[in-house]
């Protein structure tokens, strides 16, 4: 199945061996081999690398860590394509502008049937490519839009319940592990996927939250390969890790069957309905 990974900070961090370990994943010997993707929130913009190849061997990785772009926010997927060629078009994250600012959703599983939900929405989102999950997203974006029209934001809990109401719909149609940011906030959903033992069942997210002190070096991995690297800083750091598996030694939480975070500038948000 596709791999699912998000870095939310407080200050900007740049993601080095988790981004590594990711994208191994994705090595030809292995199973996800159709594509990978990785997008950085810039503002109300977006820095979006994707391409049609195994993540593994992609010389567009180590050009990222090269670069080292700091960032607050960041969402990568890794394909193993159940519809659709392997394209540019079908490498996810995708990304669409709503209310002035650019918006980005990934997908691990598949929705059977959609298309006829598709057909009958109002369809002013439309898909590039042929995926289920660029569709889905199409989807979410035609609902959330009537939030979307003022000058101001809309409130979370106006969106957590659209994103609410749109999971529900989704795990109906199949497996529905996915990541949805607006760029102020970062909605996960973690349903069920494929186990090590074939067997399909929860978790299909698993989450790492951490507080390091001012100027900490390593927050995820060994002081050799660290997990994410921090930007240099002089106050406290809050990072959240949302992942497929876990791609680093530290304390994971698997997310239960259904269950929805938000996450936003590194810290788990509560919601008050």
């Amino acid at each position: 199945m596709c791999e699912l990974f998000l870095l939310s900070s407080r200050l900007p961090a740049e993601a080095t061996f988790s981004l590594c370990h990711f994208a191994a994943h994705g090595t030809p010997n292995g199973r996800n081999v159709d594509g990978w993707g990785v997008a950085f929130h810039d503002g109300r913009d977006i820095r979006l690398y994707k391409e049609p190849e195994p993540a593994g061997d992609s010389p567009w990785v180590a050009f990222i860590e090269q670069r080292a772009l700091a960032t607050r926010l960041l969402i990568s997927h890794i394909r193993r394509a159940t519809r659709g060629a392997n394209s540019h078009a079908n490498s996810q994250p995708f990304a669409r502008e709503l209310g002035g600012r650019m918006h980005l959703f990934a997908h691990n599983g598949r929705f059977d049937s959609i298309d006829g939900r598709f057909a009958a929405s109002s369809r002013r989102f439309l898909p590039v490519g042929e995926t289920d999950s660029e569709m889905a997203f199409c989807l979410l974006l035609e609902r959330l839009a009537p939030l979307w029209k003022g000058t101001a934001a809309p409130s979370l809990p106006a969106r957590l319940a659209v994103v609410e109401d749109f999971a529900a719909e989704m795990r109906q149609l199949g497996i529905a592990n996915f990541l949805y940011s607006d760029g102020e906030f970062v909605f996960g959903h973690g349903h069920r996927r494929t186990q090590a033992d074939g067997i399909v069942a929860p978790p299909g997210l698993w989450l790492r939250h951490r507080h390091c002190a001012p100027a900490y070096p390593d927050v995820a991995g060994g002081p050799a390969r660290p997990g994410v690297a921090i930007a240099t800083g002089d106050a406290d750091q809050e990072i959240t890790l949302l992942a497929s598996v876990p791609v680093t030694k530290g304390d994971w939480r698997p997310l239960g069957e259904g269950e929805i975070v938000v996450v936003a500038a590194g810290e788990l948000v509560p919601v008050t309905r």
